[in-house]
């Protein structure tokens, strides 16, 4: 596929992106946006500076970069969480020169926003869940982070062999091998990405609630 039709690609993504924020009527106010750039800084710094590359040449790598966008989804929202998650870590593909692995990125990122703020604030109603009984809490907390870390363990070789094969036209065999490896790659960064998350959760939450920075239920 021709770099123009990657481009082209990524952006019909961004679109689609931004389409489902209108009609999920998410709103956006300065401090939402900062919070999301910020999240979307960190994302791209815990890709960047915390990651073992290229593991076993499948151009997997081992990362935190998932933490931030579950995280922003638990303190936010889904679509915040989701584009928090895909500008920071799409951004890292594009500096890298990889606008093919940009596009599955974007998306994948999306998707864990958007599964994890549904489950927290759709389902658990985290932000006004009862904190009475702490390990009831952090059960909550945990299975909110780790939905959508969970269907990213699914989604992701899914998208990446498709992206892997017909983005970069490699061999179906090649392909299928590199596909095994990612699913025990995205596992072992999804478990890391939960621990993290709700370990920053916990100890952002009290600190941003006071300071009004957090959305009401």
């Amino acid at each position: 596929m021709s770099t123009a039709m990657i481009w082209l690609l990524l952006f019909i993504v961004v679109a689609l992106a931004l389409l489902i924020a209108a009609l999920t009527k998410t709103k956006f106010t300065v401090q939402k946006i900062s919070i999301i750039g910020i999240m979307a800084a960190l994302s791209f710094v815990a890709y960047e500076f915390f990651r073992i590359p290229n593991v076993l040449g499948t151009g997997s790598s081992f990362h935190l970069g998932n933490t931030f966008t579950a995280l922003t989804a638990l303190l936010l929202d889904g679509v915040s969480g989701g584009l928090a998650g895909a500008i920071g870590l799409a951004l890292a593909d594009i500096m890298a020169g990889d606008p093919g692995y940009a596009v599955t990125t974007f998306i994948l990122k999306f998707i864990i926003g958007l599964v994890c703020g549904g489950v927290a604030h759709r389902v658990i109603h985290l932000r006004n869940f009862p904190t009475g009984s702490k390990l009831k809490y952090i059960g909550a907390v945990t299975v909110s982070a780790f939905s959508g870390l969970l269907v990213n363990v699914f989604t992701d070789p899914f998208i990446g062999y498709f992206r892997n094969r017909y983005i970069f036209g490699q061999p179906a065999e090649f392909v299928s091998i590199v596909t095994k490896i990612s699913s025990g790659v995205t596992l072992v960064n999804s478990l890391l990405s939960t621990v993290c998350a709700v370990l920053l959760y916990l100890a952002l939450r009290p600190a941003l609630e006071k300071a009004h920075l957090l959305p009401k239920e």
